[in-house]
């Protein structure tokens, strides 16, 4: 890793399996038991390093985002540091920086040069039957269209939900791709939003 001390890149992977896993970065006193550390002075010490080499931003209320991950072993021009999109807050785009948990490194065979991508963490199951479980994360190709038959991340009353996209003449119908009946397709007028196309699914990190 980049000019990183051993305890510098054993904190990054740390913060990053915390993102992936748990979808948040850890507090200092778990950073602290992480690192074997006595002393939470430790690991703010670390992350303050961290935050000098641009690895992390620190925000006044003491929290921090990831913002990059250096290369775990990965030529850099092979990968792209996708951000992580967590909840969506009400009323602001998917990607802005409030939505936004963290950055991990992604092939640029799946997310190609010249897109805007983002990860997606999936709730439920309701596209199980295309191999899309509950806690995978979807890669997101962003874009505001989409052709019938495509998975999308579709953006209904602020919340986001990855469905199958089928315009009709009047209607667009969501389709779930589910092995539970309990899950139904939902029909809206056109009044919604894109906010891109599933690439693929990306069931762990490590």
């Amino acid at each position: 890793m980049e000019n990183l001390t051993n305890k510098q890149v054993e904190a990054v992977r740390h913060i990053r399996n915390w993102i992936a896993h748990r979808g948040r970065t850890p507090s200092i006193r778990e950073l602290m038991g992480n690192l074997g550390y006595k002393s939470p002075r430790s690991a703010q010490d670390v992350l303050g390093q961290l935050a000098e080499k641009g690895i992390i931003k620190k925000f006044e209320d003491g929290g921090y985002q990831l913002l990059r991950d250096p290369d775990l072993g990965r030529a850099h021009n092979q990968t792209v540091n996708v951000p992580i999109v967590g909840a969506v807050a009400a009323g602001t785009p998917i990607l802005a920086e409030e939505n936004v948990e963290g950055f991990v490194p992604i092939s640029t065979t799946l997310a190609r040069p010249g897109g805007s991508y983002f990860l997606l963490r999936v709730r439920g199951d309701s596209m199980d039957e295309v191999g899309i479980t509950n806690g995978d994360f979807v890669l997101v190709r962003q874009q505001p269209v989409a052709d019938p038959g495509e998975q999308i991340v579709a953006l209904i009353d602020d919340e986001a939900t990855v469905k199958e996209y089928h315009p009709q003449k009047d209607v667009v119908v969501l389709k779930p791709r589910s092995t539970n009946p309990d899950n139904k397709p939902i029909i809206l007028d056109r009044d919604f939003q894109i906010q891109g196309i599933v690439v693929a699914s990306v069931p762990d990190f490590e």
